[in-house]
Protein backbone atom coordinates (compact mmCIF):
# COMPACT_ATOMS: atom_id res chain seq x y z
CA UNK A 1 0.00 0.00 0.00
CA UNK A 2 1.49 3.48 -0.80
CA UNK A 3 1.57 6.13 1.39
CA UNK A 4 -1.83 8.17 1.07
CA UNK A 5 -1.90 12.03 0.90
CA UNK A 6 -4.23 14.87 1.97
CA UNK A 7 -6.92 15.47 -0.50
CA UNK A 8 -5.62 18.14 -2.68
CA UNK A 9 -8.10 21.11 -4.18
CA UNK A 10 -11.21 19.68 -5.49
CA UNK A 11 -11.94 22.53 -7.60
CA UNK A 12 -11.48 24.90 -10.35
CA UNK A 13 -11.18 28.31 -9.88
CA UNK A 14 -14.40 29.45 -11.05
CA UNK A 15 -16.00 27.02 -8.76
CA UNK A 16 -16.54 24.29 -11.45
CA UNK A 17 -16.13 20.70 -10.29
CA UNK A 18 -12.32 19.48 -11.89
CA UNK A 19 -12.88 16.18 -14.12
CA UNK A 20 -10.34 14.44 -12.32
CA UNK A 21 -12.17 15.22 -8.88
CA UNK A 22 -13.08 11.52 -8.18
CA UNK A 23 -9.80 9.90 -9.20
CA UNK A 24 -7.86 12.69 -6.49
CA UNK A 25 -9.87 11.25 -3.98
CA UNK A 26 -9.57 8.03 -5.19
CA UNK A 27 -8.61 6.47 -1.76
CA UNK A 28 -12.01 7.19 -0.25
CA UNK A 29 -14.14 6.58 -3.65
CA UNK A 30 -12.53 3.10 -3.31
CA UNK A 31 -13.63 2.70 0.14
CA UNK A 32 -16.95 3.81 -0.28
CA UNK A 33 -17.93 1.54 -3.63
CA UNK A 34 -16.23 -1.45 -2.69
CA UNK A 35 -17.59 -1.68 1.16
CA UNK A 36 -20.57 0.81 1.11
CA UNK A 37 -24.31 0.23 0.58
CA UNK A 38 -24.11 2.39 -2.12
CA UNK A 39 -22.07 0.27 -4.75
CA UNK A 40 -22.70 1.08 -8.14
CA UNK A 41 -25.76 3.23 -7.00
CA UNK A 42 -23.23 6.56 -5.63
CA UNK A 43 -23.65 9.66 -8.05
CA UNK A 44 -22.57 13.31 -7.35
CA UNK A 45 -26.14 14.17 -7.40
CA UNK A 46 -26.78 11.29 -4.81
CA UNK A 47 -23.63 12.83 -2.98
CA UNK A 48 -25.43 16.54 -3.02
CA UNK A 49 -28.78 15.43 -1.82
CA UNK A 50 -27.10 13.93 0.92
CA UNK A 51 -25.11 16.63 1.98
CA UNK A 52 -27.44 19.60 0.73
CA UNK A 53 -24.80 21.21 -0.63
CA UNK A 54 -24.23 22.48 -4.15
CA UNK A 55 -20.72 20.43 -6.13
CA UNK A 56 -19.35 24.21 -7.15
CA UNK A 57 -18.80 25.17 -3.45
CA UNK A 58 -15.49 25.33 -2.13
CA UNK A 59 -14.85 21.42 -0.45
CA UNK A 60 -18.12 20.35 -0.66
CA UNK A 61 -17.04 17.29 -2.94
CA UNK A 62 -14.71 16.41 -0.59
CA UNK A 63 -17.03 16.97 2.26
CA UNK A 64 -19.57 14.70 0.56
CA UNK A 65 -17.20 11.61 0.11
CA UNK A 66 -16.37 11.90 3.99
CA UNK A 67 -20.18 11.83 5.04
CA UNK A 68 -21.04 9.02 3.17
CA UNK A 69 -17.44 7.65 4.48
CA UNK A 70 -18.93 8.17 8.04
CA UNK A 71 -22.64 6.84 6.89
CA UNK A 72 -20.47 3.40 5.70
CA UNK A 73 -19.19 3.21 8.77
CA UNK A 74 -21.89 3.29 10.66
CA UNK A 75 -24.10 0.99 8.69
CA UNK A 76 -21.50 -1.46 8.73
CA UNK A 77 -21.39 -1.41 12.34
CA UNK A 78 -24.83 -1.99 12.65
CA UNK A 79 -24.87 -5.00 10.24
CA UNK A 80 -22.09 -6.90 11.82
CA UNK A 81 -22.79 -10.37 12.84
CA UNK A 82 -20.39 -11.34 15.77
CA UNK A 83 -20.63 -14.82 15.41
CA UNK A 84 -20.62 -15.30 11.61
CA UNK A 85 -17.44 -17.11 10.57
CA UNK A 86 -15.76 -16.16 7.09
CA UNK A 87 -14.55 -18.87 4.42
CA UNK A 88 -11.81 -20.56 5.10
CA UNK A 89 -9.83 -22.69 2.70
CA UNK A 90 -7.34 -25.41 2.43
CA UNK A 91 -3.42 -25.54 3.37
CA UNK A 92 -2.49 -26.54 -0.59
CA UNK A 93 -4.32 -22.63 -1.05
CA UNK A 94 -2.02 -20.67 1.12
CA UNK A 95 0.63 -18.33 -0.64
CA UNK A 96 4.14 -18.35 0.92
CA UNK A 97 5.24 -16.60 1.74
CA UNK A 98 2.56 -13.95 2.27
CA UNK A 99 2.70 -10.59 0.09
CA UNK A 100 3.69 -7.43 1.92
CA UNK A 101 1.38 -4.65 2.51
CA UNK A 102 2.54 -0.87 4.44
CA UNK A 103 2.53 2.71 3.95
CA UNK A 104 6.23 2.35 3.00
CA UNK A 105 8.57 -0.40 0.91
CA UNK A 106 9.57 -3.75 2.48
CA UNK A 107 13.09 -2.64 1.86
CA UNK A 108 12.73 -0.15 4.73
CA UNK A 109 11.12 -2.57 7.54
CA UNK A 110 13.25 -2.33 10.82
CA UNK A 111 13.67 -5.48 12.37
CA UNK A 112 11.78 -5.89 16.27
CA UNK A 113 14.57 -7.72 18.76
CA UNK A 114 12.17 -10.19 19.96
CA UNK A 115 14.53 -10.70 22.99
CA UNK A 116 13.70 -7.49 24.46
CA UNK A 117 10.39 -7.35 23.06
CA UNK A 118 7.12 -6.38 25.42
CA UNK A 119 3.34 -6.15 24.61
CA UNK A 120 2.26 -3.54 26.65
CA UNK A 121 -1.46 -3.74 28.18
CA UNK A 122 -3.27 -0.77 29.39
CA UNK A 123 -6.47 1.16 29.79
CA UNK A 124 -9.61 -1.03 30.87
CA UNK A 125 -7.93 -3.91 32.01
CA UNK A 126 -7.20 -6.12 35.73
CA UNK A 127 -3.62 -7.36 34.50
CA UNK A 128 -1.61 -4.66 32.89
CA UNK A 129 1.86 -6.20 33.20
CA UNK A 130 4.07 -6.47 29.70
CA UNK A 131 3.85 -9.11 27.81
CA UNK A 132 7.30 -11.07 26.62
CA UNK A 133 7.21 -13.15 23.65
CA UNK A 134 8.00 -16.08 25.19
CA UNK A 135 4.88 -15.69 27.34
CA UNK A 136 2.75 -15.35 24.41
CA UNK A 137 4.26 -18.16 22.56
CA UNK A 138 2.92 -20.47 25.73
CA UNK A 139 -0.78 -19.52 25.70
CA UNK A 140 -2.61 -21.49 23.48
CA UNK A 141 -2.65 -21.04 19.98
CA UNK A 142 -5.14 -21.08 17.23
CA UNK A 143 -4.68 -21.89 13.41
CA UNK A 144 -6.95 -20.30 10.50
CA UNK A 145 -6.55 -20.40 6.56
CA UNK A 146 -8.28 -16.83 5.60
CA UNK A 147 -8.11 -14.55 2.89
CA UNK A 148 -6.10 -11.20 3.29
CA UNK A 149 -8.06 -8.45 1.49
CA UNK A 150 -6.62 -5.33 0.69
CA UNK A 151 -8.27 -1.85 -0.31
CA UNK A 152 -6.40 -1.40 -2.82
CA UNK A 153 -7.91 -4.67 -4.75
CA UNK A 154 -5.89 -7.59 -4.58
CA UNK A 155 -5.88 -10.43 -2.01
CA UNK A 156 -4.84 -13.78 -0.76
CA UNK A 157 -5.26 -17.27 0.82
CA UNK A 158 -3.12 -17.13 4.47
CA UNK A 159 -2.88 -19.41 7.30
CA UNK A 160 -2.01 -17.55 10.32
CA UNK A 161 -1.53 -19.16 14.50
CA UNK A 162 -1.72 -16.99 17.21
CA UNK A 163 -3.66 -16.12 20.51
CA UNK A 164 -7.13 -15.68 20.20
CA UNK A 165 -7.92 -12.35 21.15
CA UNK A 166 -11.14 -12.55 23.29
CA UNK A 167 -9.67 -14.98 25.02
CA UNK A 168 -6.44 -13.01 25.78
CA UNK A 169 -8.71 -9.91 27.16
CA UNK A 170 -10.54 -12.34 29.25
CA UNK A 171 -6.83 -13.48 30.47
CA UNK A 172 -5.73 -10.24 31.45
CA UNK A 173 -9.14 -9.39 33.04
CA UNK A 174 -10.10 -6.68 30.27
CA UNK A 175 -13.59 -4.57 29.91
CA UNK A 176 -15.41 -6.79 27.55
CA UNK A 177 -17.86 -4.12 27.66
CA UNK A 178 -15.53 -1.27 26.28
CA UNK A 179 -16.22 -0.37 22.64
CA UNK A 180 -12.62 -0.31 21.15
CA UNK A 181 -9.16 -1.66 21.26
CA UNK A 182 -6.50 0.63 20.14
CA UNK A 183 -3.34 -0.92 18.77
CA UNK A 184 0.65 0.60 17.94
CA UNK A 185 3.08 -0.74 16.28
CA UNK A 186 7.05 -0.94 15.82
CA UNK A 187 7.00 1.51 13.32
CA UNK A 188 4.77 4.11 14.63
CA UNK A 189 1.40 3.04 12.80
CA UNK A 190 -1.93 3.13 14.55
CA UNK A 191 -4.78 0.79 14.41
CA UNK A 192 -8.21 0.12 16.36
CA UNK A 193 -11.04 -2.25 16.07
CA UNK A 194 -14.30 -1.99 17.78
CA UNK A 195 -14.66 -4.56 20.45
CA UNK A 196 -17.69 -6.32 18.51
CA UNK A 197 -15.16 -7.37 15.98
CA UNK A 198 -11.98 -8.29 18.56
CA UNK A 199 -13.93 -10.58 20.53
CA UNK A 200 -14.99 -12.31 16.42
CA UNK A 201 -13.96 -16.37 16.51
CA UNK A 202 -11.09 -15.67 13.96
CA UNK A 203 -9.95 -12.13 15.34
CA UNK A 204 -6.15 -13.59 16.52
CA UNK A 205 -2.53 -11.99 17.72
CA UNK A 206 -0.40 -13.77 15.32
CA UNK A 207 2.84 -15.44 16.27
CA UNK A 208 3.19 -17.53 13.25
CA UNK A 209 2.52 -17.59 9.05
CA UNK A 210 2.10 -21.18 7.65
CA UNK A 211 3.46 -22.98 11.03
CA UNK A 212 6.39 -21.07 11.25
CA UNK A 213 7.10 -17.82 13.28
CA UNK A 214 6.54 -14.88 11.61
CA UNK A 215 9.11 -13.42 9.72
CA UNK A 216 10.34 -9.83 10.12
CA UNK A 217 8.96 -8.33 7.06
CA UNK A 218 5.30 -9.42 7.92
CA UNK A 219 5.00 -8.56 11.33
CA UNK A 220 7.32 -10.69 13.88
CA UNK A 221 7.11 -11.19 16.58
CA UNK A 222 2.79 -10.10 16.88
CA UNK A 223 0.37 -8.63 14.74
CA UNK A 224 -3.20 -8.74 14.56
CA UNK A 225 -5.16 -11.06 12.26
CA UNK A 226 -8.72 -10.69 11.42
CA UNK A 227 -11.04 -12.36 8.90
CA UNK A 228 -14.02 -9.29 9.10
CA UNK A 229 -11.58 -6.13 8.53
CA UNK A 230 -9.22 -5.07 5.26
CA UNK A 231 -5.75 -5.51 5.30
CA UNK A 232 -4.62 -2.11 6.47
CA UNK A 233 -7.03 -2.88 10.06
CA UNK A 234 -4.78 -5.98 10.59
CA UNK A 235 -1.14 -3.91 12.35
CA UNK A 236 1.78 -5.73 12.05
CA UNK A 237 4.76 -5.56 15.11
CA UNK A 238 2.34 -5.02 17.76
CA UNK A 239 4.05 -3.28 20.86
CA UNK A 240 0.88 -1.81 22.98
CA UNK A 241 -3.17 -2.10 22.77
CA UNK A 242 -4.98 0.10 25.01
CA UNK A 243 -8.70 -0.78 25.95
CA UNK A 244 -10.66 2.00 26.07
CA UNK A 245 -14.30 3.64 25.42
CA UNK A 246 -13.03 6.80 23.37
CA UNK A 247 -12.63 5.76 19.61
CA UNK A 248 -8.92 5.99 18.72
CA UNK A 249 -7.29 7.81 15.87
CA UNK A 250 -5.97 5.82 13.13
CA UNK A 251 -3.16 6.04 10.96
CA UNK A 252 -5.27 5.70 7.88
CA UNK A 253 -8.73 6.44 9.24
CA UNK A 254 -7.29 10.37 10.12
CA UNK A 255 -6.82 10.35 5.98
CA UNK A 256 -10.13 9.61 5.17
CA UNK A 257 -10.31 5.72 5.25
CA UNK A 258 -13.20 3.84 6.77
CA UNK A 259 -12.88 3.72 10.41
CA UNK A 260 -14.58 0.47 10.43
CA UNK A 261 -13.76 -1.25 7.04
CA UNK A 262 -15.21 -4.62 7.42
CA UNK A 263 -15.79 -7.16 4.58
Amino acid sequence: MTKIKRFPSLFRPQGGVDQSVLEQNKGLVDQISRRGLFRGTMSLGALTMLTGCEWGSDGSVEQGLLAVSRWNDIVQGAIFRPDHLAPTFSAAEVLKPPRFNAHYEIEDVKPVDGRTWKLEVSGLVNDKHSWSLAEMMSLPQQEMIIRHICVEGWDYVGQWSGVNLRQFLERVGADLRARYIAFRCADGYTEALDMPTALHPQTILATKYAGEPLPDPFGFPLRLRTSTKLGFKNPKWLTAMEITNTRPGTFFGDQGFNWFSGI
